[in-house]
């Protein structure tokens, strides 16, 4: 298990940008991901990084304004958000686990407890 924690939710206008951190008490998992959930909504796949090569995979309603990188020195999985819309309202998760598909819940097997992304129109 890796114990995750996440930072850097918050509120925000449309239009606006946040960055959202993700400290990994270790990195050796394969895959890292962002996911997140809505009220109402089954939790989605926003991004994901196979930490070994740093091949990226992104949701593809969202390629055009979210960036997932991963800062190998801090143990940090990280996710800049811009442009943002009231619908990107939700929970936001990271993840670690073993190879796999980067957006199926079932490739990980550590989740951190989320930080909460509000967008206001």
């Amino acid at each position: 298990q890796v114990q995750l924690v996440e930072s850097g939710g918050g509120s925000v206008q449309a239009g606006g940008s946040l960055r959202l951190s993700c400290v990994a008490s270790t990195l050796t998992s394969d895959m890292m991901a962002w996911f997140r959930q809505a009220p109402g909504k089954e939790r989605e796949g926003v991004a994901g990084i196979y930490t070994r090569a740093g091949i990226r995979y992104y949701n593809e309603s969202l390629k055009d304004r979210f960036i997932i990188s991963l800062d190998k020195v801090k143990n940090t999985l990280l996710l800049q958000m811009n442009s943002l819309k009231p619908e990107d309202t939700a929970m936001y998760s990271c993840a670690a686990g073993r190879l796999g598909s980067w957006n199926l819940e079932g490739t990980y097997h550590s989740w951190g407890q989320g930080t909460q992304v509000t967008v206001s129109s």
